[in-house]
């Protein structure tokens, strides 16, 4: 058993960190208090290669595989989650179903240019009336001889504005909960898209409605077969939901080095606060936890890399990774005090972002019920 990641796998976690630190940390704070999306960073992303990560070669990735793309969301949710998430989305939910279901001329068009950062990718999924029960969809796509004609309304959809195309989950029976996943090129005549949410955190990140009003596909848009699509979404799930346990490592790792920074410059009753025991063990604590979430997350990315089941350690990580964010950032505010709740520190920011890591790609409620199904299929 090699505990150790490997010389490529390291020179890629090195490479993200130097690109974090000095092209993504610096302005993190300003994004987020005017709700600036970083187009111009997301660019560069993907001329530096860090989208083709877990992609192969024949279509523009490096092969380097999930733990590689794990590392690197962790690296750039460190310093700004918001990046991190529209990183996160962008690959796991928005390129990986067309590089899982897609036809040739399908990843040609758009996964080719999508892992280049020509434009983002988005995944329609979340709906007004479908949320944690994702089968519960809506939206509806109508056969018409050549083409579906689909309606209906997406929420809580990222990168969505900035999308080259949105992978579409809709009915195709009126009845029956039949779903299958569409193709829509951003625009497509009916389709249009709104970044206007006012959010707690992630306010850098792109946040969107998006409606479909008979909007137009060709046939051949159809991504993988009809009626297929909620097994299809199911294990593009379990993809992202590693991607947003590594986003959560990250959070939380950025929490520990606020607090230690902090604690070693802040002096009270004539010592610096990580003198005080009662810091220490919340240091301590912090860093223990985030190695437990590290290595969780590091083993469905490895599991999903040797192509073994990983559904319930995926799960697992999400789960235990996004709570540890949460209390690593709850942890890091207590440890700077007054400081803590000011813009002036990262923290309040990273309490902010964490929230949504317990929410967003299943909530904590979801994944206990993947794990306990995922239990109860071993006899």
């Amino acid at each position: 058993m090699d505990w150790d990641i490997t010389p490529e796998e390291r020179l890629i976690q090195e490479t993200v960190r130097e690109f974090a630190n000095e092209m993504v940390a610096p302005e993190a704070g300003y994004r987020d208090e005017h709700e600036e999306f970083p187009w111009d960073l997301m660019q560069q992303m993907g001329q530096l290669g860090f989208y083709g990560l877990p992609f192969s070669e024949e279509w523009g990735g490096s092969g380097a595989g999930t733990v590689s793309y794990a590392l690197a969301v962790e690296e750039i949710g460190r310093v700004d989650a918001s990046l991190g998430l529209g990183f996160a989305a962008h690959v796991s939910l928005g390129c990986s179903p067309i590089y899982a279901f897609g036809t040739q001329e399908q990843k040609e068009t758009f996964l080719v240019p999508a892992i280049r950062g020509e434009f983002l990718a988005s995944f329609g999924l979340t709906e007004p009336e479908a949320g944690s029960d994702a089968g519960g969809t809506q939206t509806f796509a109508q056969e018409d001889g050549d083409r579906y004609r689909i309606s209906g309304t997406k929420i809580y959809i990222t990168n969505a504005k900035h999308a080259g195309y949105i992978v579409v989950t809709a009915r195709t029976d009126r009845n029956e909960r039949r779903i299958s996943a569409f193709i829509v090129p951003q625009g497509s005549p009916g389709l249009s898209v709104n970044a206007g949410y006012k959010k707690m955190g992630m306010r850098s990140s792109e946040t969107c409605e998006v409606y479909l009003d008979n909007v137009e596909v060709p046939v051949k848009y159809l991504l993988g077969q009809k009626d297929k699509g909620f097994h299809q979404f199911l294990d593009i799930l379990d993809g992202g939901r590693i991607s947003i346990g590594a986003l959560s490592v990250g959070v939380a790792q950025g929490c520990l080095d606020a607090s230690l920074r902090y604690s070693r410059q802040r002096r009270q009753f004539g010592k610096t606060l990580d003198r005080f025991q009662a810091i220490q063990f919340k240091l301590a604590d912090m860093a223990m936890e985030v190695e437990l979430a590290r290595m969780m997350v590091l083993k469905a990315a490895w599991l999903k890399d040797q192509h073994r089941p990983y559904a319930k350690e995926a799960a697992m990580a999400k789960l235990y990774a996004s709570e540890t964010a949460m209390r690593a950032a709850l942890q890091a505010v207590q440890i700077h005090g007054g400081a803590g709740y000011m813009h002036d520190f990262p923290v309040e920011r990273f309490m902010r972002d964490a929230k949504l890591l317990e929410i967003g790609e299943g909530t904590s409620e979801i994944q206990r019920m993947v794990i306990a199904r995922q239990l109860e299929s071993v006899e």
